[in-house]
């Protein structure tokens, strides 16, 4: 089974944000924050989405209090802020329009139209079903 384009790691619109540096672990490594929500139990590419959807500054709140409760590295908790601020930068933003139309950000809950084809069928279904009911009622 093929994976959705949001979560196709080569094409993904969330690949800068995901792969940002959050700062150095105490071991030297250097956190990404893909990593960082892994660990606090987030889907980063959920997540991701629903932050690229809120606004800058709530967008900010959300990602500075996860930052606060990872463990420090080379940063505070107090730095979360300004590291949060630096991270959302690399979000994609959504149009306004784009939020309206499709209030979840991926359009899940939309229902799908019917192509005319496939309308064209179902009403050619329902003609014969009609007919072949008129015709058994004669018989």
């Amino acid at each position: 089974m093929a994976l959705r384009s949001e979560y196709s790691l080569a094409h993904s619109e969330f690949n800068e944000f995901l792969f940002a540096f959050v700062g150095e672990e105490e071991s030297g490594l250097q956190l990404t924050v893909l990593s960082a929500l892994a660990r606090l139990g987030f889907d980063p590419w959920a997540e991701a989405a629903r932050l690229s959807g809120l606004s800058k500054e709530a967008a900010t709140s959300a990602l500075s209090i996860a930052i606060a409760k990872l463990p420090e590295g080379d940063w505070k908790a107090s730095e979360s802020q300004s590291i949060a601020v630096r991270l959302v930068d690399c979000l994609p933003r959504r149009s306004s329009s784009s939020q309206k139309s499709a209030p979840g950000g991926g359009g899940e809950d939309q229902k799908p139209k019917l192509s005319v084809p496939s309308w064209l069928v179902w009403t050619v279904i329902a003609v014969a079903l009609f007919i072949l009911t008129f015709w058994q009622q004669a018989d």
